[in-house]
């Protein structure tokens, strides 16, 4: 799910590293993923170490030099680390401060005071679905993962219930609603009009993100029943309730992140003028690095602060916070790595040739290239681009509401089953601490299920509109 780099973009468009057919190359791709989880399922090798051997082991199988696969994992790893590692360590910071203020205790006894049982779900999809609408996939999982956790543990709730329609809520938003960079790259793509993209697009994420967050997870909850993963969850120390930050503070310390992206993404809308001074400003304040270093810094004195932590406390609070992700950081870098070895191996192309000749309807063909890439590179964004590209011809003469339902025909098919080449598979793997096998019957099922239900929203509205 991770967002696309420069170097990614850059990477797809260069030349493959192997010049491997396709039958070789398609061989190659699925003894890599094979190697990957043969090494973790059986062999229980750490998935840092598995995704590396794996990405290797791909780059032996298509016939490309080994050095060249050396420099598209490490560049992979480097690009994803870079993009993403930050925001999951500033998240990590946000996260200890929320906890050992008593601010994350704070909004958890809320939301449990005013939200029942089978209420849960339903406002966990809501609150994911608000807090992801401006943000990346990964920056609303490093704010609510705390929230999350925190719900199941105190409500006694499998941690599925709950987490489940978050992470429905978080991804439809990432795939089918502008302003996420994949959609919005499709509606520039197929000169889409925005405004029309947006509402068809609510009109498909609203059924789309019940269907697969708080009806589904019921049956998540039972195929994978799991606690909270105790080394993951924030853990207060004895903070008298008097000192709590505020209800009021806290929220705004949680949202300040999402406000600014939220603001960013108007003005470009509104202004779209990269001159222009006030976007320029918009431009660096909601970017995600500084919108969450903002909240870091506010959360200071808003939890800190309040709490009455001293200086020192604060030094040690930070520092406590970063140790726990180091695993999390290597995984997900790796992950990253794998789908750099895989777009430089020349998958991307591989899919787009073999896709030429498929004689389907528009809005399928738009969702099965989208779906064979995003399988292919683990990548929505890559599969977003692509798809976009190939099928733009396809676009003239549908109509303006035609061009719409085609931009969420290709996000719906960007999101299809995430699994091992995919960072965010390792993101929700760890954070949730599940296995391999676990996370497939789960998430991977869950970003299925959003795909498919989005194909279908999407193919009635195209027959009433």
């Amino acid at each position: 799910m991770t967002s696309l780099s420069v170097e990614t973009l850059a990477a797809a468009t260069t030349e493959p590293i192997t010049s491997a057919g396709n039958t070789q190359l398609g061989l190659a791709v699925l003894a890599g993923i094979a190697v990957i989880v043969l090494l973790i399922s059986r062999l229980k090798l750490h998935a840092f170490l598995a995704l590396t051997i794996g990405s290797l082991a791909l780059g032996v199988f298509a016939g490309a030099a080994l050095a060249r696969t050396v420099t598209s994992f490490t560049a992979g790893l480097g690009s994803t680390v870079a993009g993403v590692g930050v925001l999951i360590a500033l998240g990590a910071i946000l996260g200890k401060l929320l906890a050992d203020s008593g601010g994350a205790d704070e909004i958890v006894d809320t939301i449990l005071a005013r939200a029942n049982g089978r209420a849960m779900p339903w406002a966990m999809v809501l609150i994911a679905s608000v807090i992801g609408l401006p943000l990346f996939f990964e920056v609303g999982i490093v704010l609510l993962i705390p929230v999350v956790l925190l719900v199941a543990k105190r409500g006694n709730y499998s941690l599925m219930r709950i987490g489940i329609p978050a992470l429905a809520g978080l991804s439809v938003m990432h795939g089918l609603i502008p302003p996420h960079p994949g959609p919005l790259v499709a509606v520039d793509a197929l000169h889409a009009n925005l405004g029309v993209t947006l509402a068809l697009g609510v009109l498909v994420a609203i059924p789309t993100v019940i269907i697969a967050g708080p009806l589904f997870a019921r049956y998540a909850a039972r195929w994978v029943d799991i606690p909270a993963p105790e080394h993951m969850i924030p853990q207060s120390p004895s903070v008298d309730p008097a000192h709590r930050p505020r209800f009021g503070a806290t929220v705004f310390t949680v949202l300040l992140p999402v406000a600014l992206m939220l603001v960013k993404a108007l003005v470009d809308i509104v202004i779209n003028d990269p001159a222009n001074g006030v976007q320029r400003v918009t431009d660096v304040a909601g970017s995600p690095l500084i919108a969450l270093l903002a909240a870091v810094l506010v959360g200071m004195f808003t939890l800190g602060r309040a709490a009455g932590f001293t200086k020192e406390r604060l030094s040690t609070t930070v520092e406590k916070s970063l140790a726990p992700i180091a695993g999390i950081l290597l995984i997900v870098g790796a992950g990253g790595g794998f789908k750099q070895t895989l777009i430089d191996a020349g998958v991307g192309r591989m899919i787009l040739e073999l896709s030429e000749n498929w004689a389907v309807p528009t809005l399928l063909l738009a969702w099965l290239i989208a779906v064979t890439i995003r399988l292919a590179t683990g990548s929505a964004t890559v599969a977003t681009i692509s798809a976009a590209g190939l099928v733009a011809p396809l676009a003239a003469g549908t109509g303006t509401t035609g061009t719409a339902l085609l931009v969420l025909a290709i996000g719906a098919g960007s999101l299809f089953f995430s699994h091992v080449n995919d960072a965010g598979f390792w993101l929700v793997k760890e954070y949730f601490g599940m296995t391999v096998g676990q996370t497939l019957k789960t998430w991977s099922v869950m970003e299925t299920i959003i795909s498919v239900v989005g194909l279908g929203f999407v193919m009635l509205l195209s027959l009433v509109l």
